[in-house]
């Protein structure tokens, strides 16, 4: 007789409507980005919390009536616009011209580090230098720099 045990993970649908919220939930702008984690618990704040503001665990656990809800609230909806848009801005920004004239296209800056503090919501261990080493990621990518973190 076979005793195996399958785990079963339902998550909820994303609205076509809203569906960028994937997006916004797996790139790590939500961690400086106040915006984009208040417009995730705006659609349900108490699992918002539960999920320790994580929008990646958030999405897994909002129920699909909380998602849905959201797509009859005009504020929600303008709000969720916005986040959008200063998100495709941040990834379209241009890198500053004196970076330009010192990085060739093939170049990519590779950045060492034991731990990488980036936000509460990521269960990473990470000290003093750890959060500094995350400070160095995000102003890295504020510059538009090609730029790969590698933790231990």
């Amino acid at each position: 007789m076979n005793t195996t045990i399958y785990t079963l993970e339902i998550t909820p649908r994303l609205p076509e409507r809203i569906k960028r919220l994937d997006d916004l939930a797996n790139n790590l702008y939500y961690s400086w980005a106040r915006s984009i984690r208040y417009l995730f618990s705006r659609i349900d704040p108490v699992c918002w919390q539960s999920s320790g503001d994580n929008p990646r665990l958030f999405l897994k656990r909002v129920s699909q009536a909380s998602i849905d809800k959201t797509l009859t609230d005009p504020v929600f909806l303008a709000d969720y616009d916005d986040a959008c848009r200063h998100f495709d801005d941040y990834l379209l920004q241009p890198m500053p011209p004196e970076l330009m004239e010192r990085i060739q296209p093939d170049d990519l800056v590779a950045y060492f580090c034991a731990e990488y503090g980036f936000h509460e919501s990521l269960p990473i261990y990470s000290g003093g230098l750890g959060i500094l080493a995350g400070d160095h990621c995000k102003a890295a990518s504020d510059l538009g720099l090609p730029f790969v973190a590698v933790g231990l």
